[in-house]
């Protein structure tokens, strides 16, 4: 077998859209239990919002043509003929030369086509002083402005954040069918890795931070994280648990054990899984070049770099979108943002680079400072708010150069 028969970052995002397919299990869920869940279906609009004319301030319903010339210097005058009681309807339509209250929410009466705010206006015993004019239009939301029947509100494949769930409630809908949630399981392998909760060290072990990186991640996006614990550098006892753990979740995570040496096994045990097994093993990439990804039986298996900050970055750079996939969540990149470099960085042409980086605000433009510092280094992801990524193509970076930055989070 060839080790690192590297892909390039391009070539292993294309090879994630063609080996990993999507959950295809429903499931309704209330409302309020749906947060964060992928949409199954489409949604049309089948009631207008708002159903009826109201206001977006507290002022006076008016005519607009009945403001026109009104100014401080010289104010126009209207008649006051009532006002808008919030859940009521007016009691009368509006004539020419009159105002009515209404608050903000309010409905408008009929004949009514602006509201001037209160803070233009002057209420003086019903006679009501304009100190500024308004337009047709002015301060009213129309019927069907926000949400107009007939119109698609949410296609399949969207992620139910707290603004789809306000607009799903806008129309009377209590529970929404939603792809089932991705369970996410987890192995860190290495006999130098102990559990978090170790009080002391023994020479050369070091506790499982990636269990509790990775996992976090997994619930950050949405997913269910199933904990494996640590298995002891044994090609046996790893294809025991891996095959046991594959059969409990929808996507296994392998960290450690994907570096060159005797004891490295992975990928013969992550092939023994299922079909078509392997179809990445090395990235060009800095940090995590070491990355496996493979296939068993439908089920993505993702094989990590021992180091915390290595396995972190890949993560977040080939996890996510393979969780995204499961998930159904149909995503374009977001987190993407741009920055003036503030060090010159050299890079090595046909690898993609990534450098962790905190971003400064000064003089009306953010800035990205790279945090220098070895690989696997955990404290330079925690200094940092993203990463500067350096193209493949690029022999590196200038001071000044406007970079991309993949934020955190």
């Amino acid at each position: 077998m060839k080790f690192f028969q590297v892909k390039s970052v391009e070539e292993t995002y294309s090879l994630i859209e063609e080996m990993i397919q999507p959950l295809t299990e429903k499931v309704t869920k209330p409302l309020f239990n749906a947060l964060h869940y992928i949409l199954a279906e489409d949604i049309v609009v089948k009631e207008n919002v708002p159903g009826f004319r109201r206001s977006t301030v507290d002022g006076y319903a008016v005519k607009a043509k009945d403001t026109f010339g009104s100014s401080e210097n010289m104010p126009g005058f209207l008649t006051v003929i009532g006002e808008v009681k919030m859940g009521e309807e007016p009691d009368k339509a509006l004539g020419d030369g009159e105002a009515m209250y209404v608050p903000t929410g309010g409905m408008l009466p009929e004949e009514s086509d602006a509201v001037i705010m209160i803070e233009h206006c002057e209420d003086l015993s019903g006679l009501l002083n304009l100190y500024r004019q308004v337009a047709p239009g002015e301060n009213v939301i129309s019927i069907g402005e926000d949400l107009k029947e007939g119109e698609s509100l949410l296609t399949m494949g969207t992620k139910l954040r707290s603004q789809e769930l306000g607009a799903l409630s806008s129309q009377g809908i209590t529970e929404v069918s939603v792809y089932r949630k991705p369970v996410i399981g987890y192995l860190s392998t290495g006999d130098e890795i102990v559990p978090i909760e170790t009080k002391q060290l023994g020479i050369g072990q070091v506790r499982d931070m990636n269990g509790i990186t990775i996992g976090s991640l997994v619930s950050e996006w949405g997913c269910e994280f199933l904990y494996g614990g640590i298995v002891e550098d044994s090609r046996e006892e790893l294809e025991k648990q891996a095959k046991e753990m594959l059969d409990k979740t929808d996507c296994l995570i392998l960290s450690g054990g994907s570096s060159v040496g005797t004891k490295d096994y992975s990928v013969e045990v992550i092939n023994s899984l299922g079909d078509p097994g392997v179809f990445v093993h090395g990235v060009s990439i800095k940090p995590g070049k070491p990355t496996i990804l493979a296939s068993a039986n439908n089920k993505p298996i993702i094989g990590l770099p021992g180091h915390p900050a290595s396995a972190m970055i890949i993560f977040y750079l080939f996890g996510q979108v393979i969780v995204h996939k499961l998930q159904g969540w149909k995503t374009d990149e977001k987190n993407l943002s741009r920055a003036i470099v503030t060090k010159n960085l050299p890079s090595t042409p046909g690898r993609t680079d990534y450098i962790r980086a905190r971003l400064i605000y000064q003089d009306n433009q953010w800035f990205a400072e790279p945090i220098i510092g070895k690989s696997s280094l955990i404290s330079t992801l925690v200094k940092s708010e993203g990463m500067i990524e350096i193209p493949s193509r690029s022999e590196g970076v200038q001071k000044g150069d406007l970079v991309s930055v993949r934020l955190f989070g």
